[in-house]
């Protein structure tokens, strides 16, 4: 079978979308320490006095025909004293075949444990708006595979949990953000074509270890578990120069290699990018990954926002 005369867009579909039912279907992201919010509705900030906004667009095995790129936004803030919540929104395409759109809205409450940390638990609810475009598929077999015979556009319910243990120096986190296992194809005529959101666990923590007053350490890791599939660990470590300037390196066992860079443009603006270099026999059909951030804090009070950086 052939994809617009090239088979590795088949490959690349068939391992990055949704259509794999034992595979890691999430999307990845090299700056999640920057992307809480969307993988863990406990996520936290403890900060009464701003808004947090994130754009995170990324653009994966840049070369690669079919490859999947996503775009993320997300906003989050305090709503009391105990309460906070937000909304995500991320988009994930693969090639011009699959579309999956995702709304979510986050509500978070916060127990503080000590002066110092806090344990928030959080639940998310939203709605996933999923799509496939098959019209460019051509079969050499002389009947066209069943699963590919026609487009077709979804729409399912979804809920996630998660909690979050925080202070102004760590964070340690746990989360499933997509709990119902939602079928894209059913089986038809005795043909078994049938995929699934398969439930994905997160654990997340980093920590922030003061070398002096202008230089700080911010060792990461996020892991990743879906049935079926190998654990996915991500080890990142950046350092923090004057509040302002950030560098980092990243390794995801078995898949690639990330450098990292971010930069305060202004007291309410922070500016990120990161590459993914491809380790894995994948390597040999891409340039590597690309991923762009964006952080803006809005006070609530007016007149700008003027604190330290936000670090996680």
């Amino acid at each position: 079978m052939l994809i617009k005369n090239n088979i590795l867009t088949v490959f690349l579909f068939l391992i990055g979308s949704v259509f794999s039912s034992y595979s890691q279907q999430d999307p990845h992201y090299t700056q999640y320490m920057y992307n809480m919010s969307i993988v863990n509705p406990g996520y936290a900030t403890n900060n009464n006095e701003a808004i947090n906004f994130g754009l995170l667009y990324r653009s994966q095995w840049v070369g690669a025909v079919g490859a999947p790129s996503t775009a993320t936004f997300f906003a989050h803030s305090t709503i009391t004293d105990r309460l906070e919540g937000g909304i995500s929104i991320f988009h994930d395409q693969i090639g011009d075949v699959v579309q999956n759109t995702n709304l979510f809205a986050d509500i978070a409450y916060v127990i503080p444990v000590n002066d110092k940390s806090n344990l928030s638990f959080g639940v998310k609810a939203g709605l996933s708006f999923y799509s496939t475009n098959f019209d460019g598929f051509v079969y050499s077999d002389p009947l066209p595979d069943p699963t590919f015979a026609e487009n077709f556009t979804r729409t399912f319910p979804n809920l996630g949990v998660g909690a979050f243990y925080f202070s102004d120096h760590y964070y340690l986190g746990f989360s499933a953000p997509n709990l119902l296992k939602s079928k894209y194809i059913n089986e038809s005529s005795g043909v078994v074509s049938t995929a699934s959101e398969e439930l994905h666990m997160f654990l997340t923590g980093g920590y922030i270890f003061n070398l002096n007053k202008n230089l700080k350490l911010k060792p990461a890791f996020m892991a990743i578990g879906v049935n079926g599939a190998a654990l996915t660990l991500d080890l990142t470590a950046n350092v923090l120069i004057n509040n302002l300037v950030e560098f980092g390196v990243g390794y995801r066992f078995g898949d690639g290699i990330s450098g990292l860079a971010n930069f305060q443009a202004s007291k309410s603006i922070r500016i990120g990018y990161a590459y993914d270099y491809t380790i894995s026999n994948l390597g040999n059909f891409n340039s590597g990954s690309h991923e762009i951030m964006l952080l803006l804090d809005l006070s609530k009070f007016g007149g700008g926002y003027d604190k330290s950086p936000r670090f996680f």
